[in-house]
């Protein structure tokens, strides 16, 4: 009763969860062209996920998982469907999503494995996987009610079904970590515990055992997706769309969206993108982002390419931009290797690769 009432005092004065105000990039989220600058190592049709067994990186395109190499991508594996997660097994083989409702294990020795239910709950929107300290497949699970291409309308509709699992590669059993979050999209092991990322609240979770999520880090200006550990500790987090006032003042307006769902193309809706500036029909566009041929400072990106350095408190260190003017926009996925950091961009369909410690340097002296 409480929470209902303070829900509807922040409705009437526009403030807390009302509140359509958005976290400015500033302090160690100062916006820089880091991954805008990263050198581009392959422009891919599809690509989704990243993963690394600590010695290669492989990263998905549509259906294949390719292998990095100095030479160029290699093809190491083709499945039945779209992947929308990957990771690297312990001792060899991959598991990976395929159409974001299946689970598969590819190779090693639990070869063969796959699941579609886990414990009565139908797989519907699998969208990352990581390995537990204990070897247990972790996996996050977007959405129970619409399929992982559908991530805009799941956001416009205030979507709060996302999930996380617990499997056990070896016996096929599995359970129920966590239920009714805000887009689950992200999952990693940090000091004995699971961080998750809980897209449409802004924030990443931490998930103990027999314990209620407690926030990690909170207010994001961005909407975090998946999470890889770092060297050192901490965490790179990914944010594959930007939060603006004006997509926050359409999510607290229920007529509006409601009619704009209905009858409007997704492609056109007010709402973040993976990229932008490929059409006149966009909602923002001429005037209101440029003037003269230039960039307004104040022009709301409807794209946007951020990766988060967090450390083992949760606290962000410093982070990467393709800023609004930029095209590696939409970043999905990030893994550690080698002294580099491998990002994903969905949005420009790119492969990039960051010097972490010449980075580091420049960030942080």
């Amino acid at each position: 009763m409480i929470t209902a009432i303070t829900e509807w005092i922040d409705r009437q004065l526009g403030r807390g969860s009302a509140s359509i105000t958005v976290p400015v990039f500033d302090g160690a989220l100062k916006s820089n062209r880091y991954i805008e600058d990263a050198r581009v190592l392959a422009t891919l049709e599809a690509p989704e996920d990243l993963a690394t067994d600590g010695a290669a990186v492989f990263v998905t395109d549509g259906a294949k998982v390719l292998q990095v190499l100095p030479e160029g991508l290699q093809e190491v594996l083709q499945a039945q469907g779209t992947i929308t997660a990957l990771a690297c097994m312990p001792g060899g083989g991959f598991a990976l999503a395929i159409d974001g409702k299946e689970l598969r294990i590819e190779g090693g020795v639990h070869h063969g494995k796959h699941w579609r239910v886990i414990n009565g709950h139908a797989l519907c929107a699998v969208n990352a996987i990581a390995i537990g300290p204990n070897g247990a497949l972790m996996v996050t699970d977007g959405s129970t009610e619409l399929d992982y291409a559908q991530w805009k309308r799941d956001l416009m509709s205030l979507g709060k079904t996302g999930r996380v699992f617990e499997l056990n590669p070896q016996t096929g059993d599995g359970k129920l970590l966590a239920e009714n979050l805000h887009y689950a999209f992200g999952v990693c092991s940090i000091d004995n515990q699971l961080w998750v990322s809980e897209s449409w609240k802004h924030h990443v979770v931490g998930i103990g055992a027999g314990a209620r999520p407690v926030s990690v880090t909170d207010d994001l200006p961005g909407y975090p997706s998946r999470i890889v550990p770092a060297t050192g500790g901490g965490a790179w987090l990914t944010c594959f769309i930007l939060r603006t006032q004006l997509v926050e003042f359409v999510l607290r307006e229920p007529t509006y969206r409601k009619r704009m769902i209905a009858e409007i193309d997704p492609a056109y809706w007010i709402a973040p993108a993976l990229n932008s500036g490929n059409t006149f029909l966009e909602p923002m566009q001429g005037a209101q982002l440029k003037m003269m041929g230039v960039v307004k400072p104040w022009a709301p990106p409807r794209s946007y390419g951020l990766v988060v350095r967090l450390d083992a408190q949760g606290l962000v260190r410093y982070s990467l931009h393709s800023r609004f003017d930029g095209k590696n926009h939409g970043i999905s996925a990030a893994a550690e290797c080698g002294g580099y950091l491998y990002v994903v961009s969905k949005g420009s369909k790119r492969l990039l690769r960051i010097d972490i410690a010449q980075t580091e340097k420049e960030l942080t002296q």
